[in-house]
């Protein structure tokens, strides 16, 4: 059995459309989607603000649409979705994709309009760790997603419930409707079921991942942007996501979500199994760790503390709104006008991947 393949390149302001093209084929991306099928693009906004290595960059997102049409694959859609604190037209707008959609000609559809696709109950073929239990009215994902290709197009960052975030978790929001905040108490093993789901669902899954500006701390919106220059891409979401957390420093293994994906041979978490192409990770450890910010504590009493046995009063019941409009509260009104609009201006201005954002 072949060994996994995860293609990683250093780049720059001025080459990375070319790299991000090149890196596809180095991963040999055409082996694992079917040219026949659509090809959904996923992109990632985890704040509709553009706060550096919190969302999908714009030359990531043109890149691959360019990759696959090289490649003659023609019909391609971008999903989006919605969260309780993120908001998918502003995002898309703020973070510069509406322009690359309109150059080329890519149709954009919303997994919360019931004119663009349907939740339909599925009921998956592999044994479910968690979303039986979390879900047992039925698991529903969108009809839409069914017999489709899909590119995951995550950033390399941390993540303050799973420790580092990627291509598997970039599903999230795509295939679990706006309750998921249910599954944060077993947020690493929806993460496994997720991929089980995909791998059913989908014609081909592949991950192209943007390390140009990275997530150090308490992602995934507040965090310190960190310049890393590298990109990576993969049809393992095991594997993109291992060697993702082993350049921040974590060793991959010890996280719940790549171990026990792996242990259900969903794909590859350990770094010594998979063969990496281009340049060479070994000598990268960036010493990155997530701490804590004060939204997260009130998340951390809740999932994981003492609270968590109040969890179906805290997010079964209106009080919920509490909880989403706290954390708007405190992304939207203070981080980001007292804080992150600076650091975000600050990048803008000091940073080749700053200007070259500008220039979309």
């Amino acid at each position: 059995m072949a060994k996994s393949k995860v293609a990683v390149l250093k780049t720059t302001p001025e080459t990375v459309v070319d790299d991000y093209i090149r890196l596809m084929e180095m991963a040999e991306f055409s082996n694992y989607m079917d040219k026949n099928a659509t090809t959904i693009l996923k992109d990632n906004i985890s704040w509709h603000f553009p706060f550096p290595g919190a969302n999908t960059t714009p030359w990531q997102l043109e890149a691959t649409i360019l990759g696959l049409k090289k490649h003659d694959y023609n019909d391609i859609v971008c999903v989006q979705n919605k969260t309780v604190v993120t908001n998918a037209f502003k995002g898309e707008d703020l973070n510069k994709y509406v322009p690359i959609f309109k150059k080329y000609n890519i149709p954009v559809l919303f997994n919360f309009k019931d004119e663009d696709m349907k939740w339909i109950e599925y009921k998956p073929k592999a044994k479910m760790n968690v979303l039986d239990m979390i879900y047992p009215e039925g698991i529903t994902i969108p009809d839409y997603f069914f017999g489709k290709n899909i590119i995951h197009l995550p950033t390399v960052k941390c993540h303050i419930y799973t420790t580092t975030t990627g291509a598997m978790k970039n599903a999230f929001g795509g295939l679990l409707n706006t309750k998921r905040h249910y599954t944060h108490s077993w947020i690493h093993k929806t993460l496994v079921d997720l991929l089980a789901i995909q791998k059913e669902i989908h014609t081909g899954v592949f991950a192209m991942m943007d390390g140009t500006t990275a997530g150090n701390g308490p992602g995934p919106r507040t965090m310190f942007p960190e310049i890393k220059n590298v990109i990576l891409a993969s049809a393992d979401q095991v594997a993109i996501d291992a060697v993702s957390a082993k350049m921040m420093g974590f060793d991959p293994m010890s996280l719940e979500y790549i171990n026990v994906a792996q242990n259900q041979g969903l794909g590859t978490g350990d770094v010594k199994d998979i063969e990496i192409v281009g340049h060479d990770i070994s000598n990268e450890s960036w010493g990155f760790e997530v701490g804590d910010n004060g939204a997260s504590r009130i998340g951390d009493l809740a999932w994981f503390g003492p609270l968590r046995g109040l969890q179906k009063l805290f997010f079964h019941t209106p009080l919920v709104y509490a909880f989403i409009a706290g954390s708007e509260v405190y992304h939207d009104f203070y981080r980001w006008p007292l804080k992150d609009k600076k650091v975000f201006t600050k990048w803008k201005k000091n940073t080749g991947w700053g200007k070259l954002f500008e220039k979309y």
